[in-house]
């Protein structure tokens, strides 16, 4: 039985993880854009992207964040996004609404304020009356066109982390690949990786023989390279751009895109979990070279589409294994290496075995822990009590509720009502989590600034980053670019030298009293 984990929330920030470490704790973060279904209706004539935005907007009217005043980028206009009081971000991607959750120093932060931004989401749509026609999808894939959009992972290493040694990437990549049988959300489908093949004409031979039921991975049909720069269309196992959003000579950001969207408590904690412990062995120098796979890009795909489970690999030395003796490898090195570093490290350790142990057992074994294996397991009893083909529009529907946000609808939900859910945080902890900030971060400071911004500091003119903001044309950027510190009292003093009250009679600073008022007039 695993322990619970909630006693490792928030420790202290003078906590010593390991001797071993150059960075004493690690930093994560997690992005999700949502997918969103729009009920045909007369009554009802908003598009989908009139929709992203008038949910959005509708959070920041709550006075839940103040929303940008400028600029970020050329797609990223005044009222496109803004930040949150817990520290995170919701902004418009490509007409994708996304959440970025605040810097998070443990895991159960991280579970938490990601499902703190979920519920952010779904209580908007609510409130706004849109729960009958309008529902947001936490998955990857629009199983109509095959469109794919994201859940992107944030881990903060230090810059002297052998990120640029081939080898090590090769490692990572070969981890990410195969840990897709226990962090893999499912689906119905597939469709070709490679970009412009539509363009190309596919001859019907070739599209029968390219079917398939279902597979464990939503993303694995959308990464064409192992390794790759930029985060659209030639999308990689392994990002390589260096954006560390923090001092870049202390630090590095590893982004990862090629990872689902889980509902998973247990699944989110072990996605992250389980990536970082394997960053840890790189930077000791411990992972093993026998490792590496021939083609992880391949090996992705096969792994995925495997209709038995078996997941059998091919090694870069020509020998053959299977992603769950890969696995169990990674985890006996980390287990070697990292056991006793911290409860948390132990926790990750401990959920690692019990998923590979009962993995072979068979898709039942890990309901509720596994996303894909929790979806298989509804759809397919489903699809033998119906009759159903698994190309069935009724099955592609309930493969799409199962990441449904809404609690009265989303299939997912019924798992945890039924208590198999394996749910990590309390109500009340995401509740908390949707207004305040993570401590021991750089997060803890900012949604210190945000909260002032809406109060009595309402009046400035303020640009706001990850990395700091500016609080007016004159006033010389606050950097904040050490993520493990808060900055709290630093930016408590720096507001208190500028005058805390507008003029009453000024219309204008009327407005910027009041956040929510003035962005309603402006945005929606």
């Amino acid at each position: 039985m695993i322990r619970n984990w909630r006693i490792f929330a928030s420790p202290p920030c003078d906590v010593n993880f390991s001797k071993y470490y150059k960075m004493k704790k690690r930093i994560f973060g997690i992005e999700t854009e949502y997918g969103l279904l729009v009920k045909s209706d007369e009554d009802f004539s908003y598009d989908p992207m009139e929709i992203a935005n008038k949910v959005k907007n509708h959070v920041f009217s709550k006075n839940l964040g103040v929303l940008d005043l400028h600029h970020r980028a050329n797609d990223e206009p005044p009222g496109n996004g803004g930040f949150l009081l817990n520290g995170g971000r919701l902004y418009l991607d490509m007409g994708h609404l996304e959440y970025a959750s605040p810097e998070c120093s443990t895991l159960v932060d991280l579970v938490t304020y990601d499902r703190a931004g979920d519920t952010l989401v779904q209580e908007a749509v609510e409130e706004l009356g849109w729960a009958d026609h309008v529902s947001f999808i936490k998955n990857n894939v629009d199983l109509e066109t095959n469109a794919t959009f994201g859940c992107h992972e944030n881990y903060l290493v230090g810059r002297g982390f052998p990120f640029d040694e081939r080898d090590n990437l090769k490692l990572l990549s070969s981890f990410l690949t195969t840990r897709l049988i226990y962090c893999g959300a499912g689906r119905i489908g597939s469709c070709d990786p490679h970009p412009f093949r539509d363009w190309e004409y596919i001859t019907p031979d070739e599209k029968r023989g390219d079917e398939v039921n279902f597979q464990i991975s939503q993303r694995a049909d959308h990464i064409p390279n192992e390794f790759y720069r930029w985060v659209q269309y030639n999308r990689a196992i392994v990002n390589t751009r260096d954006e560390p959003l923090s001092d870049p000579s202390k630090y590095r950001r590893i982004h990862l895109l090629v990872g689902d969207s889980n509902m998973s408590e247990f699944a989110t904690a072990m996605k992250m979990g389980t990536t970082t412990l394997m960053l840890d062995i790189i930077q000791l120098g411990v992972a093993k070279r026998e490792w590496i796979l021939a083609d992880s890009v391949q090996s992705m795909r096969s792994i995925s589409r495997d209709p038995d489970f078996k997941w059998h690999v091919q090694l870069a030395s020509g020998n053959y294994s299977t992603a769950l003796e890969l696995q169990w490898d990674i985890l006996n090195t980390c287990k070697e290496h990292l056991a006793g570093t911290n409860r948390e490290t132990d926790w990750i350790l401990e959920g690692w075995e019990s998923v590979l142990t009962d993995l072979p057992k068979g898709p039942e074994a890990v309901i509720g822990r596994v996303d894909w294996a929790s979806k298989y397991w509804m759809l397919n009893e489903f699809r033998n009590e119906e009759n159903l083909e698994w190309n069935d529009p009724w099955l592609k529907s309930l493969d799409l509720e199962y990441h449904n946000l809404n609690k009265e609808t989303g299939l997912f939900w019924g798992l945890e009502a039924n208590g198999e859910g394996f749910r990590k945080t309390t109500d009340e902890a995401v509740e908390f989590s949707k207004v305040n900030p993570p401590r021991g971060t750089r997060a803890q400071g900012r949604g210190e600034l945000i909260k002032r911004l809406m109060s009595q500091h309402a009046h400035m003119d303020y640009l706001i980053d990850w990395i700091g903001f500016r609080l007016s044309k004159t006033d010389e950027p606050f950097l904040m670019l050490d993520p493990f510190v808060s900055y709290k009292e630093e930016i408590i003093e720096h507001l208190n030298q500028f005058d805390p009250m507008c003029d009453p009679e000024n219309e204008e600073s009327r407005d910027m009293k009041n956040p929510g008022s003035r962005e309603k007039k402006s945005y929606e």
